[in-house]
């Protein structure tokens, strides 16, 4: 199969964290801190936080790797969030999701200062994001922003598909296409004649979680696809997109993994650089 038409996210990853590396390297004594927060032992979590604790490392980031029992109260861990939202030594938080079902993500999101939200989930940000107005972005989204720039993809204009309506990926990534004068749908699983409309599309990005969900009815031999998906099946990952029958057939296409996956760690990085430098150079 040839890999002529595969966006490596890896390799636009490697970039940027060596970037991030150099910039750190430069500054002063103080590094930029990220603390990352798990609540229980989520094994699929616990691997994503390796990943970005390795990152960290690489970059001379300080990442720290907060557990904490799965049976702490909603009300605990917010004053855990508060501390930290208080602790000047402290540029990012993150809370790893998912969370016990005893706990509010969306409580849990909001309390995460705006200072410290590399997320970019607060609704501050995210209130930024629709203005267009602000400097901090959701990983995943930034990231598939990044890949698409990377390849001089031209948004102004381009028909945009986006299946998923998530908080986390589809709604900002939505809105911060349409900032780059994109033309954008948005879809789910359960909108009619999907394939047909996705058929159409000059990008399409699927973020549903939903194995295998794009198959070659989906596609044309024009189409830029994204594949947000990660699906732990058969003892490996894999995407929303059946890769074997459609990469041969689309015009670009990301793989799982090693498509999104590698640039939302990237982007979570530069999220923490650019919070550190609000704080030091405001």
């Amino acid at each position: 199969m040839s890999t002529e038409n595969i966006i490596n996210g890896k390799e636009l990853s490697n970039i940027l964290l060596d970037n991030i590396k150099k910039e750190v390297n430069n500054l002063g004594e103080h590094k930029p801190k990220l603390v990352i927060i798990q609540v229980g032992n989520n094994l699929s979590s616990s691997k994503y936080i390796k990943h970005k604790l390795k990152a960290c490392t690489y970059t001379g980031i300080i990442g720290e790797h907060m557990k904490i029992n799965e049976n702490i109260t909603q009300q605990e861990l917010i004053n855990k969030i508060n501390w930290l939202n208080d602790d000047a030594k402290i540029d990012g938080i993150i809370v790893q999701l998912p969370l016990p079902n005893h706990i509010d993500s969306q409580i849990i999101n909001e309390t995460i200062s705006a200072n410290k939200d590399v997320d970019g989930f607060s609704p501050l940000t995210l209130g930024k994001l629709l203005l267009n107005t602000s400097k901090i972005f959701p990983a995943t989204p930034l990231g598939i922003l990044k890949l698409l720039e990377w390849k001089n993809i031209n948004l102004v204009g381009a028909n945009v598909v986006i299946i998923g309506r998530s908080n986390i990926v589809g709604k900002p990534l939505a809105n911060m296409l349409i900032n780059k004068s994109a033309t954008v749908t948005i879809c789910n699983t359960k909108t009619k004649n999907l394939a047909a409309i996705a058929k159409k599309a000059t990008i399409l990005i699927s973020a549903t979680g939903s194995a295998k969900l794009i198959t070659k009815e989906y596609v044309n031999k024009n189409t830029i696809l994204i594949d947000v998906g990660s699906n732990f099946i058969d003892g490996g990952y894999c995407g929303d997109v059946d890769f074997k029958e459609v990469s041969p057939i689309v015009k670009l296409i990301t793989p799982v993994p090693g498509g999104v996956g590698p640039m939302t760690i990237a982007c979570l990085l530069e999220n923490t650089l650019n919070l550190y430098k609000q704080k030091i150079f405001k």
